[in-house]
């Protein structure tokens, strides 16, 4: 079920999910979201996160106006295992991640699921496959209008000499036929940025953007 989200007063918290493969950087990319290091990041011969957690910001000013009162904007941040997992089968990550939907998002819902692709490493049809199939499972029949692509490693495309539009120029099939589908929605994020903050605050407003077309409403689970 989906339903509007409302402002409360002169503040508005927002929903996210992060979906991507092990190693893919999602756990990094929700504490730049977060703009704060909640989620264990580090580089791993195998998967670092086997359960869901919830990471919640600050309230930040400056999303906009309401009611004649700067606009306070507040991120839950829901990091997940990866899929493929090391340790953890399909249903068991599944299950994992239905299960921390429905006790965190349950009554407010979802505003965005992000599937996180790392910038540095080709799309190739098999590796698609297994993360969108569980946006699908996860999300529903509707699951494009609520996704969009969230780049990590964006500081390599820079390093190789690329601006980000010659790298989507350039991309797979695989990777054009994925940015079609939830309506290239997408955004580039630098993990490593000297100004953390900065970049918090960059992405945040390309996420609002995304919401205020779909008209803030939100996916329901029970």
């Amino acid at each position: 079920m989906e339903k509007n989200t409302a402002f409360e007063d002169s503040k508005m918290t927002i929903n996210i999910l992060l979906i991507g493969r092990t190693q893919s950087g999602k756990s990094a990319a929700g504490n730049t979201l977060l703009g704060s290091i909640d989620f264990t990041s580090s580089l791993s011969p195998c998967s670092v996160t086997t359960s869901c957690n919830l990471g919640c910001s600050r309230y930040i000013l400056g999303f906009g106006r309401r009611c004649g009162r700067e606009l306070a904007l507040q991120a839950r941040v829901l990091d997940t295992p990866g899929y493929p997992h090391s340790s953890l089968n399909k249903e068991q990550v599944q299950q994992e991640v239905k299960t921390a939907l429905v006790q965190h998002f349950g009554e407010k819902g979802l505003h965005l699921a992000l599937l996180v692709l790392r910038a540095d490493s080709p799309l190739c049809e098999e590796e698609d496959h297994p993360t969108t199939q569980l946006a699908q499972e996860l999300l529903g029949p509707n699951w494009k209008n609520y996704t969009a692509i969230l780049f990590t490693h964006a500081d390599q495309i820079d390093k190789a000499g690329l601006s980000r539009e010659e790298y989507l120029h350039t991309a797979s099939a695989t990777l054009n036929q994925l940015m079609e589908s939830v309506q290239q929605k997408y955004i580039f994020v630098d993990n490593h940025a000297v100004t953390l903050n900065q970049e918090n605050l960059t992405v945040l407003k390309k996420i609002m953007s995304f919401l205020r077309q779909n008209s803030y409403q939100t996916i329901l689970f029970k």
